[in-house]
């Protein structure tokens, strides 16, 4: 089996699902996986090494601006006959299926082309009746429609009554532990406003990880450094706890590690709204809507974490794609919501009814 996997590369936690599936697809001799990456500049992709000789094209992603999507910058900077004509151009002939995560070029080729495809997203979840906040009608359509397939995966922290999957998890295979420091990671933040930020907390210490910084140093209570995905693995592993921007799956991986969290959703992004607001609801994390010392300090005097146990998702999914029932997921919702364990203060059975 051949398969094609179109990764939107806007943001680091598409690629992160992208690496679970790698590995767990890899176990099947009789697959063959190549690797479609849009949404970004080709040289600012990092530690790709896993995905061999990977293709990217420039794909569609959205501009940002001191913490908020810049609608204008956001038109100026998409090329829409640049995608329509890329979609046009890729040949899918050599293979059996599509992948999809959110990337609209392999998801239209695939279309056009009639070729088979599955679309394994969190964006997916929200089809279905899942809590949401700051959703317009037009926001709606765009998740209907941006990456279209003929089998679609969803995922999401809980399955809300849907047919919804836990999600998938790549963390380090090393158990976790506990230091005395914080984890940052704003990357839609200015980074002088993240400076001015925490160094009011001179009793604490935080590592953040910027996209605007190019080698590491320190700052007082700071230290700061580039992106770098072996890095950022380990420091999360063994932080006391993660302030971050609203994206699925850093928050992922620090409930599966028993991180508590502070989060501070993209404006104008819905999706990072919902996904902050229905994390509060589930007490699983807790929020601000802006760079807020008073909730940074509140939020420090909180107790640590608790781990959400999931199962291997990845795996599961991998299993069933090669299988090749994929009408049918009702063996995969059952199977794997049954090995999830949420912690005992989490709440389960309130109105998720967020917007």
């Amino acid at each position: 089996m051949k398969i094609l996997y179109g990764v939107q590369g806007t943001g680091n936690g598409h690629i992160a699902r992208a690496r679970a599936m790698n590995q767990a697809l890899r176990r099947h001799e009789q697959v063959d996986v190549d690797f479609l990456f849009t949404g970004r500049d080709a040289d600012k992709y990092f530690s790709m090494e896993e995905f061999g000789e990977y293709q990217t094209r420039q794909g569609l992603t959205f501009a940002t601006q001191n913490g908020k999507i810049d609608y204008g910058k956001t038109a100026i900077n998409n090329n829409l006959l640049r995608v329509y004509q890329d979609m046009q151009a890729l040949d899918l002939s050599s293979y059996d299926l599509v992948l999809n995560d959110f990337e609209p070029i392999s998801a239209w080729a695939a279309k056009k082309q009639n070729i088979p495809s599955i679309s394994i997203s969190h964006q997916n979840a929200f089809r279905y009746n899942v809590p949401l906040k700051g959703a317009s009608w037009m926001d709606k359509m765009i998740m209907q429609n941006f990456a279209p397939a003929d089998h679609h995966i969803s995922l999401h922290w809980y399955h809300f009554d849907q047919p919804i999957l836990p999600p998938i998890i790549h963390t380090s295979s090393l158990p976790p532990c506990v230091d005395n420091f914080i984890l940052i990671y704003l990357p839609f933040e200015l980074l002088t406003e993240v400076i001015n930020l925490v160094e009011r907390f001179s009793h604490e210490h935080f590592i953040c990880y910027h996209p605007d910084v190019t080698e590491v140093s320190t700052f007082r209570n700071l230290q700061l450094r580039p992106l770098c995905r072996d890095g950022f693995q380990e420091h999360l592993r063994s932080c006391a706890g993660v302030m971050a921007n609203g994206g699925f799956e850093l928050a992922s991986e620090a409930l599966s590690l028993g991180k508590k969290m502070l989060l501070k959703p993209l404006s104008g992004q819905f999706e990072q709204q919902s996904n902050v607001a229905t994390l509060e609801h589930l007490g699983l994390a807790s929020s601000m809507d802006y760079l807020d010392p008073s909730a940074v300090r509140q939020w420090l005097d909180e107790a640590p974490g608790e781990r959400v146990i999931y199962p291997n998702v990845a795996f599961a999914i991998s299993d069933w794609i090669v299988a090749g029932d994929w009408a049918h997921q009702d063996g995969l919702f059952h199977s794997l919501w049954q090995q999830v364990n949420f912690p005992h203060r989490t709440d389960l059975h309130g109105d998720f009814v967020l917007s």
